[in-house]
């Protein structure tokens, strides 16, 4: 781990700190900030004369060191790259950072007593998790600081303490091994030549705690839906799964893919296949998605029943309607009552398909002479193949058997 000048001097800077400390003092409520309580706060050149941590707001190596927490990725070991805010992914694990300074003036010579730092990670679950770190002592006004930092996914996700993460580093300790009690209540305590409770206030006594968590997502799922539905052009009662139409009516199929799983689904090719005597009346594909919630026609969607196209990538619960027209031929091939199903099927990359279909019903007076064909039904299950099948069965069954500012020790503590 590098030394703390290096870690300090590339922190992220908040961008006019005083000002911002003036303007939430007077219009926002503590509630809204991310670190709190609302308190006194004090410069360098005006440091407090009284015990209190983390309140000067012009830390020539810091900052304002009311946000006293960040984060960021632990493979990330270059200097700086401290963040309020990171973006989680599986299988990483994530540093949190904690300045500590008690902020009495070294002339009053006060002592911090039982100084402890608190790390609140939630056990919650859901897409923004906030870690709370908290600096307390039993002499401090106030008692208790605290600041957050703010994890993200576009997944579920929760947060487990790295166990024996938490070290402590400062002008006596390079990398003072914490207790883990400091994910509890009681907290972990801090010290300056031991961990002894004891901090003296000053910059050259001042530390950073750093300490590990790492996200956990639920196993990825890879799961959709397809649904075909078909209505009468100018119908007014919604799509069906099927309709009763005369011969040459136009048509509206209506085609819904729906990411139903937790991972995300991609190059989702979809297709249909028409029936016989009805044809899609070209130009008519439309989609509406994320990307098209007014809808947009699909260039080159006349492919949508010679081979597919691609209406792309979709994340968890998100989905894709594709509508399109077509019209059933004026002269049916066969008499009698026609049933056409049309059948639509949605392929991700790298997934089995899926499909579904709607059935449009049409009929044609038979001419004198023409024979409707025959329906094609199931055959009943009896007669001999009945019982050579259960001899069968029965021959089987038996024989089957089975994550001061000038002072060299102060320039000391800030090159770490």
């Amino acid at each position: 781990m590098g030394k703390l000048l290096n870690l300090v001097q590339y922190a992220p800077k908040r961008t006019a700190a005083v000002l911002t400390a003036v303007f939430a003092a007077i219009v926002l409520p503590a509630t809204l900030l991310a670190w709190g309580p609302s308190r006194p706060t004090f410069t360098e050149q005006v440091p407090a004369s009284y015990i209190t941590f983390n309140s000067i707001t012009n830390n020539s190596f810091y900052g304002d060191e009311r946000y006293f927490t960040t984060i960021k990725d632990a493979s990330n070991t270059a200097n700086g790259g401290w963040e309020d805010e990171v973006t989680v992914q599986p299988g990483k694990e994530y540093v949190v950072r904690a300045y500590v300074h008690n902020n009495a003036a070294s002339n009053l010579n006060l002592v911090a007593k039982n100084v402890r730092i608190g790390a609140n990670v939630p056990t919650t679950t859901g897409k923004s998790i906030s870690i709370q770190s908290t600096i307390s002592a039993d002499n401090a006004n106030p008692t208790k600081v605290w600041d957050d930092v703010t994890l993200k996914s576009d997944k579920d996700f929760n947060l487990v303490y790295v166990p024996g993460s938490a070290k402590f580093y400062n002008n006596k300790m390079e990398g003072a091994q914490l207790s883990d009690s400091i994910v509890t209540s009681a907290g972990a305590l801090l010290g300056y030549n031991t961990l002894d409770g004891n901090m003296p206030g000053c910059y050259e006594y001042s530390g950073y705690v750093y300490y590990k968590v790492k996200p956990q997502f639920a196993p990825e799922t890879n799961n959709f839906t397809i649904n075909k539905q078909v209505r009468k052009d100018g119908a007014t009662d919604g799509f069906k799964e099927s309709v009763d139409v005369n011969q040459g009516d136009k048509l509206n199929y209506r085609i819904e893919f729906k990411n139903t799983g937790n991972a995300s689904l991609k190059n989702v090719n979809l297709k249909d296949q028409l029936p016989a005597d009805v044809s899609l009346i070209p130009g008519s594909v439309k989609i509406f998605n994320s990307n098209n919630t007014a809808g947009a026609y699909v260039e080159n969607g006349n492919n949508l029943v010679n081979g597919g196209i691609n209406i792309g990538s979709y994340a968890p619960g998100t989905n894709a309607i594709v509508i399109f027209n077509a019209q059933v031929t004026s002269q049916l091939t066969s008499c009698g009552k026609n049933i056409m199903t049309n059948k639509a099927i949605a392929t991700p990359e790298g997934q089995s398909p899926k499909e579904d279909t709607a059935d449009v019903t049409a009929t044609r007076e038979c001419k004198p002479g023409e024979v409707p064909p025959t329906p094609v039904t199931e055959l009943p299950q009896t007669g001999i193949d009945t019982g050579i099948a259960a001899f069968v069965g029965l021959g089987v069954a038996a024989a089957g058997a089975g994550y001061a500012l000038t002072s060299d020790r102060v320039r000391k503590l800030f090159r770490r």
